[in-house]
């Protein structure tokens, strides 16, 4: 089959590789109808995750066909439309049992690296490197999907693949910033990042029951789509002094949550954002930290933290978890996903795909591929 391949920093190949096989019972194989690319592979193309092997498979936000299954999969079958979401959980112990795969026991056969670098191992993840199992990622024709029974999410009938292949990872993770924040009637929320998970978590904080949005970035087509698309009020961190213009449209006070939905991927030093959050939000208000971050991390201005009573709430998403009410927040028009593809191409044109959309050039939300 045809796979998009990490050979190298920078150094992606569409290549020929054998077609993914049934390892464990509870696997399920599941033909790619649609993959998109996602700002958490950005790291490990750059290098910036130091698991990644030659030949690795990319690739963590998918929709397919179920066409094969293990002898114990018991819900998933041949023909399902599933969405698949990047963290993979094993469905039975604690942490997926109770909404939270990405912290599966189960699911990652090598947490060495995890438990090294975090003091306890991370569940396993499609496309994310060794650190996180090596699993094959969804930029291919087929990927084998372990756990299906729980990891398959059948889309309903009704709602198009365009729509549904990204309740496989900007929404959920959107709807999870915005949800951590225990977000109250009357809030004024800023989110920092206006790419596809900052879109979904400004619309999401409106549901959720937020007076005002404010989306911060420095690209005019996120802003405008922060604006149009999703509600928010848009402000470019580059024209003006950030934390005066939040007092500002806050009547002195500074937003009630504040959202890092870009995480390591954001551009300037380490951690700027994150600092900007702690100056800028209220006292006694609330930080959602749902961007990815990987090591590290110095000059927190705890103090500031500490003493203005700051809650911070952070964690990977778990998309299983929330996709029946996100589909069907969907399905009743609430919530409209589609307009984060902004470019749709062939498999083949994957390298490319990654390129336009790591240097944002023409107006490039996501990319999504169709094998």
């Amino acid at each position: 089959m045809k796979a998009l391949c990490w050979n190298g920093i920078d150094d992606l190949r569409v290549e020929r590789v054998p077609d993914p096989a049934i390892l464990d019972p509870g696997d399920a194989i599941v033909r790619v109808r649609l993959s998109s690319v996602c700002g958490s592979d950005l790291p490990l193309i750059s290098g910036r995750m130091p698991t990644m092997k030659p030949g690795d498979i990319l690739g963590r936000e998918f929709l397919g066909e179920v066409v094969e299954t293990g002898p114990a999969v018991r819900h998933r079958g041949r023909g399902d439309r599933v969405i698949v979401a990047a963290a993979i959980g094993c469905g039975k112990c604690r942490f997926c049992q109770t909404g939270r795969s990405a912290l599966c026991d189960n699911s990652n056969p090598q947490p060495e690296w995890t438990e090294s670098a975090y003091g306890h191992g991370t569940g396993g993840a499609f496309g994310s490197g060794h650190a996180f199992g090596g699993y094959a990622g969804s930029h291919a024709e087929y990927v084998r999907v372990p756990f299906v029974d729980h990891n398959g999410i059948r889309v309903p009938d009704g709602i198009p693949d365009e729509t549904a292949v990204f309740v496989s990872g900007a929404v959920p993770t959107g709807f999870a910033a915005a949800d951590m924040a225990r977000i109250e009637p009357g809030d004024v929320v800023a989110v920092w990042g206006c790419g596809g998970v900052g879109q979904m978590a400004m619309r999401c904080a409106r549901l959720l029951g937020a007076a005002g949005v404010i989306g911060i970035d420095r690209r005019p087509d996120r802003l405008e789509a922060a604006q149009m698309k999703a509600g928010a009020e848009p402000l470019d961190d580059t024209r003006v002094d950030l934390f005066d213009a939040l007092q500002a449209m806050t009547g002195g006070r500074g937003p009630d949550v504040c959202i890092d939905a870009v995480g390591m991927t954001a551009e300037g030093t380490e951690g700027a954002v994150l600092r900007a959050m702690v100056a800028c939000c209220r006292k006694g208000g609330t930080l959602s930290v749902i961007g990815d971050h990987a090591g590290h991390m110095d000059r927190f201005p705890m103090g500031a933290a500490v003493n203005k009573g700051l809650t911070i709430r952070m964690g990977p998403p778990d998309g299983r978890h929330t996709a029946e009410r996100l589909f069907g927040l969907i399905g009743s028009g609430d919530l409209d996903p589609s307009y984060l593809m902004t470019h749709k191409w062939p498999l083949d044109d994957a390298a490319r795909g990654y390129h336009m959309f790591r240097t944002r050039t023409d107006n490039c939300m996501r990319v999504v591929f169709a094998p």
